[in-house]
């Protein structure tokens, strides 16, 4: 039988903070940002300088509704250190069911990449939470759209790779409303200040677009 992951929680924004390449010591600072500007959800790939200890630091710190998790997830044995770490977020760039079925089992929120059909119906099937398109920037919002024609109802779709707020309109009229942000938001290096501002006039595009309220 399939285990089932945790669902897709409500957002106020359904925003994904990527933070790939963020160190520990920087990281509580830029969460706080993050969180302060109105993201709930932050990703620290795994490809990271010591991921885990960064997870476990903003799932100490930051408040409990915030969603910590990681990213770039390939190993099914990668999932008991997010857990034991404090996190409830597993997101990866392909999929695989014996890593979503870890998670699952873990409780957690799963969102892996697709960018076929094929691959988003089988994520579906094996209990993904929602379905992370990657890279957006390739397929486009016509793209998604075409592949979400297909999809079950209600199926959270994300759009990763590529994407800044200067697209949450386009990808609106084709019915995305949930977005991965990386480099528009942080980049190896960037101070705290620097996701200070990114983070606000993110959110504040997105509310325009949006409307804000729950999703």
């Amino acid at each position: 039988m399939t285990q089932i992951s945790a669902p897709w929680p409500a957002l106020k924004r359904n925003l994904i903070a990527i933070l790939r390449g963020v160190k520990p010591d920087e990281v509580l600072a830029i969460g706080k940002e993050l969180v302060n500007a109105g993201i709930e959800v932050i990703e620290v790939p795994l490809n990271s300088p010591d991921p885990f200890q960064s997870i476990e630091l903003l799932a100490k710190t930051l408040p409990a509704y915030v969603l910590i998790g990681a990213g770039t997830v390939l190993d099914p044995a990668d999932i008991g250190r997010l857990d034991s770490a404090g996190g409830r977020l597993m997101i990866s760039p392909n999929v695989d069911v014996n890593v979503l079925a870890a998670a699952a089992e873990a409780g957690m929120v799963t969102m892996p990449g697709v960018f076929t059909p094929t691959e988003a119906l089988t994520a579906l099937k094996a209990g993904a939470s929602g379905l992370k398109f990657f890279p957006a920037s390739v397929l486009g919002p016509d793209g998604i759209k075409a592949i979400s024609a297909v999809l079950p109802k209600g199926a959270v779709i994300g759009a990763v790779g590529g994407v800044d707020e200067s697209g949450f309109a386009a990808y609106a009229k084709v019915g995305v409303r949930t977005f991965g942000l990386g480099s528009s938001l942080y980049k190896v290096g960037a101070s705290s200040s620097f996701v200070r501002d990114r983070a606000k006039a993110t959110v504040d595009a997105y509310d325009r677009v949006f409307a804000s309220g729950t999703l």
